[in-house]
């Protein structure tokens, strides 16, 4: 998946790159700095290397400015570790990359996709919402309750 006019190929990557490890590091600090630990539900690298996960790296000119990955749970599919660089932001990257992520999900034979999120991070909530997710309740093993967001789509 590439966008040529504009430089930006998204791609699946190993977690383990030095660029990944930045990425997900920077992730991190972020999440870290708004969220107490217990409240931080990250996918490390060793899950983010399973068989059923597909890990993505958004590249623009080459550099590594974003990633996030598709983990297969049963008949659905989770979103996890979307994170788009500081100095890439306001270019509709996170868009893309969420988009190349549903579109791995479409061709792993998955109908919908979940994700949780914190209320802390309006920037994701209304990409979210921009892009044809609604609010559920909790999924899989998360806890109700704030600061946590529940959403999901159903894809085509």
């Amino acid at each position: 998946m590439s966008g040529a006019e504009d430089g930006l190929a998204i791609a699946a990557e190993s977690p383990d790159t030095p660029e990944a490890l930045a990425l997900l590091a920077a992730s991190e600090d972020a999440m870290h700095a708004l969220y107490p630990a217990e409240a931080n539900f990250l996918l490390d690298v060793a899950g983010l290397m399973a068989p059923d996960v597909t890990f993505l790296v958004a590249r623009q000119h080459g550099e590594a400015m974003g990633c996030g990955a598709v983990a297969r749970r049963d008949e659905w599919a989770e979103i996890k570790r979307l994170f788009v660089a500081p100095q890439a932001r306001g270019r509709g990257l996170s868009k893309r990359l969420l988009a190349a992520l549903e579109a791995e999900a479409v061709s792993r034979g998955i109908g919908t996709v979940m994700l949780e999120t914190g209320d802390l991070q309006p920037e994701a909530l209304g990409l979210y919402r921009s892009t044809g997710y609604a609010e559920r309740g909790p999924f899989a093993d998360y806890p109700a309750g704030p600061p946590s967001v529940f959403f999901e789509k159903r894809l085509e």
